[in-house]
């Protein structure tokens, strides 16, 4: 779930600082004497990565414990704590539990996540290529928003 919350979060991590610095980092650096200022906003910079990292996560978590809820998965709840939420997605797609094993390994993770929002969408009666799409930008903020509300 972790690196489903991740494009749009990150996205606005990325996007809004360079915009921000852009046009007021000139100002800033004509004034030496300004650290306040360039206190203020990196403080404001983080609260706004904070916020689109929060509202990713909050959206993600509500998707996964609605298609739990709607598989009739037992603990739905686990979607809201950060490694059970992994548990729980092997819960809907029916693989073992051993594979969160698989994904601590980088790029093996890659594949297993397919994998397994592969079983997520089957479960929720829609095509196994839906889980393909998680890998697609923009596309894995869609997919779990779909697989939950859609029916």
């Amino acid at each position: 779930m972790k690196t489903r919350i991740g494009v749009l979060a990150h996205l606005g991590c990325l996007v809004l600082p360079a915009i921000v610095l852009l046009f007021l980092g000139q100002a800033l650096a004509q004034d030496s004497g300004n650290s306040v200022a360039a206190a203020g906003l990196g403080i404001g910079l983080i609260v706004i990565c904070l916020v689109f990292v929060a509202a990713g996560y909050i959206y993600m978590a509500l998707a996964l414990q609605t298609i739990a809820n709607k598989t009739n998965t037992e603990n739905s709840w686990l979607a809201w704590i950060p490694i059970a939420n992994i548990i729980l997605m092997l819960q809907i797609a029916k693989k073992p539990v051993w594979w969160i094993v698989l994904f601590l390994i980088p790029l093996v993770n890659i594949v297993f996540i397919i994998i397994v929002w592969m079983g997520v969408a089957e479960a929720r009666g829609k095509p196994n290529w839906w889980g393909v799409l998680m890998i697609v930008p923009l596309a894995n903020l869609v997919v779990p928003g779909v697989l939950a509300w859609a029916d």
